[in-house]
């Protein structure tokens, strides 16, 4: 095979474990039903139980075990690690502590082969029967915010019976406990791979299971990585999304589909461009994507045609920004500025009161310019486009 086809999907399991003595046997046979031993990984995470003795019941596994205990995220890292080694491109990872159903592997699978760029979520019936109160809030409050931070919307996003597509996916992580299974999927979807769920069964067994999320230490954590992830998609992905959209057409393709084929009617396009060519010419330079496409939301006018419209401010432009806007403001100020002192861009800083004042003023006049013409224009387009 060369390198350039893409490598066949296989599949192992992944089964994290610590201190499910009650039912981690259990758990390993019902695997072992549908995978086969080779295709099995164990990551004990310092499990201070029985742990140890019933693992060496199934040597021909491959198990990892941590002298103390690391936290799930840890252990996952090094299962994904540990399938890459052997060659796995896709792993499933299933709880050791008995709610999930091992007969549910083989619906992962056949649907991984289907879609085998997907990362898949088995979603829980979180309305059914014994599920604790706080884990449906739990889950309600994870959907909302891998939505925020990816445009995704799941009806399960804590689920820990999942299948990466491991080969696919980031290489380096960060978070170390329950909080890495969401940096998994919200920094998987950032690179482009498909999220999604499918239905799985559940089993609450408040007498066997024990859970070793800690409510208030745990939750914390994954506050505190919802706030850098919602972070980073503001200043960072979303931008990078838009840029990447207005980048990949050319300019007929971004006229003829965005300006003069989307749905939004003269009056929303016209706003969205004034908004943009005025948000462009403001001086907060570095801040113009981020706050354009805030207001472009807030307003909802159209995002795409007001972040196109702040490209007013590219490079070979600004000079000229930047020279009018200072004689702009000369004037309003009544102040005199000689040519020499802006024959460089830099050399204004005797005179920012005149630059702020005039870029505000240039912005102004600007938007309210291309508001009227680009409305004008597209009233007329849509006037002879309903005469054909």
């Amino acid at each position: 095979m060369s390198k350039d086809q893409p490598k066949q999907p296989s599949y192992c399991v992944i089964i994290p474990t610590y201190n499910n003595e009650k039912t981690l046997k259990r758990v390993i046979d019902g695997v072992l039903e549908y995978i086969s031993s080779d295709k099995i990984i164990i990551v004990n995470d310092g499990s201070t139980d029985t742990t140890a003795a019933i693992l060496k019941q199934y040597p021909e596994i491959t198990q990892i075990h941590f002298p103390e205990n690391k936290g799930k995220g840890i252990a996952l890292r090094k299962g994904f690690k540990k399938a890459l080694e052997l060659e796995f491109t896709h792993a499933v990872t299933i709880d050791s502590d008995g709610q999930h159903f091992p007969d549910d592997i083989p619906l992962l699978i056949s649907s991984s082969q289907i879609e085998p760029e997907t990362l898949i979520i088995g979603s829980r019936n979180m309305k059914q029967e014994g599920v604790p109160a706080k884990s449906s809030f739990g889950n309600k409050f994870s959907n909302f915010w891998f939505w925020f931070e990816t445009g995704i919307k799941l009806v399960d996003t804590q689920s820990g019976f999942r299948l990466y597509p491991i080969s696919l996916m980031p290489k380096k992580w960060f978070t170390r406990k329950f909080e890495f299974e969401i940096e998994c999927i919200v920094r998987s979807a950032w690179k482009g791979i498909p999220v999604k769920n499918i239905p799985i069964q559940i089993k609450y067994d408040e007498k066997e299971r024990v859970s070793h999320f800690r409510p208030f230490q745990d939750f914390s954590r994954i506050s505190v990585l919802n706030t850098v992830l919602v972070a980073i998609t503001i200043l960072y992905i979303i931008p990078r999304s838009f840029f990447r959209i207005f980048k990949k057409k050319s300019l007929r393709e971004f006229i003829k589909q965005d300006l003069l084929g989307s749905d939004d009617s003269p009056k929303v396009k016209s706003l969205s461009l004034a908004l943009g060519v005025f948000i462009g010419i403001i001086p907060i330079w570095g801040f113009q994507t981020i706050v354009v496409l805030f207001l472009a939301v807030s307003l909802k006018l159209n995002k795409l045609l007001a972040f196109a419209a702040t490209n007013i401010s590219i490079p070979p432009m600004i000079p000229l920004i930047v020279i009018a806007a200072l004689k702009i403001g000369s004037i309003f100020l009544n102040s005199e500025i000689e040519p020499s002192e802006v024959s460089s861009i830099m050399d204004f800083k005797n005179h920012l009161l005149e630059y702020l004042v005039g870029s505000i003023i240039l912005a102004v006049l600007a938007a309210v310019l291309t508001g009227f013409f680009s409305y004008f224009l597209l009233k007329r387009f849509e006037k002879n486009k309903k005469t054909v």
